[in-house]
């Protein structure tokens, strides 16, 4: 079975949004919610100043925190370790959406909680999640961590550096970013090697 993940190469990302406006028609997210967001940070003073870009979305974590707290099972991590919901169990009671240390659930108008899934029906129809196949510098990169030929793998290998967001969670996301900026912070903490 595979073992999915992500990675976003930040030296690349231009903050387009591309990747969220792509999730947001693919899942048909509703109106003032979102599965993925940019976040921005300026560093430096005129007119040495740099924008920064980080994308951020759920994790999916190994040790998901929202997974436990729910009453009723509707959060729960599948074979392939992703961090899903089921509609049809959840009573939107926002336990989830309390113990997600990302602020990456909100609660759908049909009376659920909503989340990413990696574009769960992409992969299972062979393709990459919207997000990834939408970018236009190719800084997204997804596959099976347990494949060493996955693009995912390759990136990790090839990365100058590797962060998580929040480490200190002890969530263990698999979404990684690679190459970040030193001034961009907080709460990103490099990986061993």
């Amino acid at each position: 079975m595979a073992r999915y993940a992500m990675a976003i190469d930040l030296a690349a990302c231009v903050g387009c949004a591309a990747c969220a406006v792509a999730c947001k028609l693919e899942n048909e997210v509703p109106s003032g919610e979102h599965q993925l967001w940019i976040r921005m940070r300026e560093e430096g003073i005129f007119p040495d100043l740099a924008v920064l870009y980080r994308p951020e979305q759920c994790m999916h974590c190994d040790r998901p925190p929202c997974v436990p707290v729910c009453p009723t099972g509707a959060s729960y991590r599948s074979e392939d370790g992703l961090v899903l919901v089921d509609p049809e169990k959840c009573i939107a009671c926002g336990a989830c959406v309390a113990a997600c240390p990302y602020d990456a659930r909100f609660f759908h108008p049909d009376g659920y909680v909503g989340k990413c899934t990696f574009c769960r029906h992409r992969i299972q129809g062979g393709r990459l999640p919207a997000c990834v196949e939408t970018c236009p510098t190719l800084c997204r990169t997804f596959g099976d961590l347990d494949d060493p030929d996955s693009d995912v793998s390759i990136a990790l290998r090839e990365a100058e550096r590797i962060d998580i967001l929040r480490a200190d969670r002890g969530t263990k996301p698999k979404l990684y970013y690679l190459n970040t900026p030193p001034a961009f912070g907080p709460h990103l903490e490099e990986v061993a090697s």
